[in-house]
């Protein structure tokens, strides 16, 4: 942990990898702004918490901020799309829409890498945060995988199609089956969470709703298990595309 408001100033500007930033209600002060500042430049989750929230997590004079330290580095969404690109790669994107569970996100991720994805989109407002747990789920790809974190859906959305890379959203009534849409162009699958499904910002922009055909009866699958299947789905064609 991070603890206090000149520690934490002084983390933000050296580029330490902050994780997520747990900040008084009622606090104020210039320190406080250039805090929200840089976080909001760097995409670092803020969370606004009353004081017993901060008191249970440090004994120390908090002043009013805690932080998690990252474990992990995240890349800028549209390097990492000229990464993908520049290597001669045709993209192959997942965005998770309001997953929060640490553990789906580790299986995701180690999916994700296995079946040639290259990057893992999550939007700072509604996305868990990647602890310890997570990594160990994923087996080390969370260490591999190209991580984006961006500020919402919309604007991960708007740096996507700006790329030439159309976004698919996974929904039960989509319009289409899995294996009916082309993956083997420049592609992001949007995942929704298991309870309340992708956003309205998702099913409002996305190129293409999809669904994965289920047997009479069957309406749920684990998020993470749901991925596995359209991501094997696009490492099909695009093994069948070669």
């Amino acid at each position: 942990m991070v603890v206090g408001r000149k520690p934490l100033l002084e983390a933000l500007k050296q580029g330490t990898a902050i994780e997520k930033i747990f900040l008084l209600r009622t606090a104020t002060g210039e320190e406080v702004s250039t805090i929200k500042r840089l976080a909001r430049d760097r995409n670092i989750p803020v969370s606004q918490v009353p004081e017993e929230k901060l008191n249970s997590m440090t004994r120390a004079n908090h002043q009013g901020v805690v932080a998690w330290a990252g474990l992990l580095n995240y890349t800028d969404l549209q390097d990492a799309i000229s990464h993908v690109v520049e290597s001669g790669e045709t993209p192959l994107f997942i965005m998770l829409d309001g997953v929060t569970d640490v553990r789906n996100v580790g299986a995701i991720a180690r999916t994700a890498l296995c079946t040639g994805a290259q990057g893992l989109i999550l939007p700072t407002s509604s996305s868990a945060s990647l602890t310890e747990e997570a990594i160990k789920t994923s087996a080390g790809a969370l260490h591999k995988i190209l991580l984006c974190r961006v500020p919402s859906v919309p604007q991960a959305i708007d740096v996507l199609r700006l790329n030439g890379i159309q976004v698919l959203g996974t929904q039960m009534k989509g319009s289409a089956p899995v294996y009916e849409a082309d993956m083997t162009v420049p592609s992001c699958i949007v995942m929704g969470a298991e309870d309340t499904g992708i956003s309205k910002d998702v099913l409002k922009r996305a190129d293409q709703l999809i669904h994965i055909p289920m047997a009479p009866g069957f309406d749920s699958l684990n998020v993470s298990v749901a991925t596995g299947m359209v991501l094997y789905e696009a490492m099909r064609q695009r093994i069948h595309m070669k």
